[in-house]
């Protein structure tokens, strides 16, 4: 991929809008320029920034509703067969047909509008996805940058308000490369690197009391693979290029040993 064409896409990239192809290309090549890369890292930043500072205006419930509500009469109105076409023939008709076109286009766009809202399952994977790519910058992976977990787990003791999991999974093939904190859903969370050859694994977790228990699930991201669960009061978010059942089988040690240790 040459320079050029990395730029026209990034815009797409920041947006999840690339499709798996296209983003792992874009990866490959930011992995092997530093301008490119030193670009979209200004660009993620400055997307970050209008999220965590920008106001957001959420669509209320009813509109949602008025929206459906218009559908289905727009539905009913067409299969009505008129008893009258005379008034096809006057002047006024050809007029209000007209404003008839232009309210219809501008339903649309309304609508259009209104459904490319993503939600906030889809905000928090973007941000996730975004953190994930500028962890892979030169040294932005760790703060504390070490393999033992009674290392790292201190380490986060009087920066965060809550003590995260640390899981030495070494043994099993994924060594841990350290932590750092980072900035998601505007709080400060947890952020575990991990290692699986030459994938880096990023393990995200912060509380939410709120949350209740949910099974993993997985997403595909601009080329990434996102696994999401809570447990115990506990946000995760694992987010890698590694493949699937690699990616599967580390959240099931993980989960099995955080039960072992009783870790939160």
């Amino acid at each position: 991929m040459e320079c050029t064409e990395s730029r026209d896409r990034m815009s797409a990239f920041a947006d999840g809008e690339l499709d798996a192809l296209a983003a792992r290309q874009l990866t490959r090549h930011l992995a092997h320029c530093p301008d490119c890369a030193q670009a979209c890292a200004q660009l993620l930043a400055l997307r970050a920034a209008v999220r965590q500072h920008g106001t957001r205006h959420a669509a209320p419930a009813s509109l949602h509703q008025q929206i459906r509500q218009a559908l289905l009469g727009e539905g009913s109105a067409a299969k009505e067969v008129p008893r009258r076409r005379k008034w096809a023939q006057l002047p006024w008709a050809w007029i209000n047909l007209g404003v008839a076109g232009a309210s219809t286009a501008a339903f649309a766009v309304t609508l259009a509008l209104y459904l490319s809202v993503p939600s906030d399952a889809e905000r928090l994977d973007q941000e996730i996805v975004a953190s994930h790519f500028r962890s892979l910058m030169p040294e932005h992976l760790a703060d504390v940058a070490s393999s033992d977990q009674h290392t790292v787990k201190p380490w986060f003791s009087g920066r965060l308000d809550f003590s995260p999991p640390v899981v030495d999974l070494a043994q099993a093939g994924f060594p841990l490369i350290g932590g750092r904190l980072d900035y998601i859903k505007q709080r400060p969370v947890a952020a575990l690197a991990y290692r699986r050859h030459q994938h880096v694994l990023n393990l995200y977790v912060w509380p939410d009391q709120a949350q209740r228990d949910a099974s993993p699930r997985l997403t595909v991201r601009q080329g990434y693979h996102l696994i999401r669960w809570s447990r115990s009061g506990m946000q995760y978010r694992l987010i890698s290029d590694l493949n699937v059942p690699e990616l599967m089988d580390f959240e099931r040690r993980l989960t099995a040993q955080i039960d072992q240790d009783g870790l939160p």
